[in-house]
């Protein structure tokens, strides 16, 4: 028997042992806009004008049961959350300056973590109440020796619909095979740069060439698109925007470019920011037959295709247009705080409650509570930048 199929029994056996939903079925349909831009993009006015009814972004058929949505996933303003981050690791095999300080960080001792088991029942609390989509995150989640069981594990959740994971892409290319038997179905690879010594000072790590193998390895194994971050800073990597688009001509690359954001260490400055009105300029002078994509509204992405072009490109724009009125996502951490907003500070432990025997029931409540809490939308970016929050290593990417 194939190994992932004898796990795939011997988890379905264990997961009977946690205790279902008791949801009340709610529906609310979303119809809010992001709010507009403080920069200007009158460009975006005139040229792309046009929407179109299907998203760059296709999950795979999916063959489990939706779940009800709980009122435990319902914020205070309607929004309804069916998105969950977990990060696995606060380890990384890279030191990007945007993500961790020069310094480093101190990691959270090994047995504050939540252990795998841990990681799936909060899961499939949250699955069961809901949730369709997981995500990992981490630090770097392949550096953790047993992400194959995670991942099957997860998979294997009746009601998710899709496990995604973003990741650096070092270690990918050989686990991946694997990754993808076990459920792994979205992918995004972290790539700044395509110049191999500005990686190295970006990173402060080498590697280059393994990232780009993974991209590559992705794509043979039919991962599409096969999503790339790029964090867009000014003087280190704005000039390599066309670049970067270029690889969407002839691979299904989802290039998404991604507004410099501030967290704890990274020393965020306005000046290092490149806009969203900015980089879309440059790539409308560059290339012709920009058509937007129709989002989803929870979608975080502005998404573009690109006439004659395999891929997409997408911009995330935090700072200058945030999406929070369609936000659906919550995030469980490693240290097993759950926080319902990326740069809010408010954390509440869950791993506590459940090592002192909390069923799932209190469970819900706690979940629920911080997500009623949960505010309109973010600070500005000057107040974020201000507001003492986590590095993004300890938050998960």
């Amino acid at each position: 028997m194939h190994p992932c199929i004898s796990s795939i029994a011997k988890w379905h056996s264990r997961l009977r042992n946690f205790s279902s939903a008791n949801c009340k079925v709610t529906s609310l349909i979303l119809h809010e806009s992001s709010n507009g831009s403080n920069l200007s993009s009158s460009h975006m006015d005139r040229t792309m004008s046009n929407m179109y009814a299907t998203s760059c972004e296709k999950s795979p058929a999916d063959t489990h049961k939706d779940n009800p949505v709980s009122d435990m996933l319902f914020d205070s303003f309607g929004r309804q959350h069916t998105y969950l981050r977990i990060s696995l690791s606060e380890r990384c095999n890279l030191r990007c300056q945007y993500c961790m300080p020069a310094e480093g960080v101190e990691l959270t001792p090994t047995p504050q973590l939540l252990s795998p088991n841990e990681i799936v029942r909060l899961a499939n609390l949250f699955v069961s109440s809901g949730v369709s989509k997981i995500r990992l995150t981490g630090g770097e989640p392949t550096i953790r020796k047993d992400i194959e069981e995670i991942c099957l594990q997860l998979s294997s959740l009746s009601g998710l619909k899709t496990l995604a994971m973003t990741t650096n892409g070092i270690t990918l290319a050989n686990k991946l095979p694997r990754l993808k038997e076990c459920g792994l179905s979205l992918l995004n690879i972290s790539l700044d740069t395509l110049v191999p010594a500005k990686f190295e000072f970006m990173s402060r790590r080498k590697g280059h060439d393994r990232v780009m193998k993974a991209i590559d390895a992705a794509i043979e194994l039919g991962y599409n698109p096969v999503k790339v971050n790029c964090v867009v800073m000014r003087g280190f990597n704005d000039d390599e925007i066309y670049d970067f688009v270029e690889l969407t001509r002839e691979k299904p690359i989802n290039i998404r470019f991604i507004e410099f954001m501030p967290f704890d260490g990274n020393v965020w400055k306005v000046k290092k920011l490149v806009p969203y009105s900015e980089m879309m300029d440059i790539v409308v002078k560059q290339f012709t037959g920009l058509e937007r994509i129709k989002d989803d509204p929870t979608e975080t992405a502005k998404n573009f295709r690109i006439d004659g072009h395999r891929g997409t490109v997408s911009f995330i724009t935090s700072m200058t247009e945030h999406f929070c009125a369609g936000c659906n996502r919550l995030r469980l951490l490693a240290d097993g705080n759950f926080k319902v907003c990326l740069f809010g500070p408010s954390e509440v432990s869950l791993r506590d409650p459940l090592r002192s025997g909390a069923d799932d029931n209190e469970l819900r409540e706690i979940i629920g509570a911080a997500v009623k809490r949960k505010k309109a939308s973010h600070a500005g970016m000057f107040d974020i930048a201000k507001t003492p929050n986590r590095p993004m290593i300890h938050i998960g990417g």
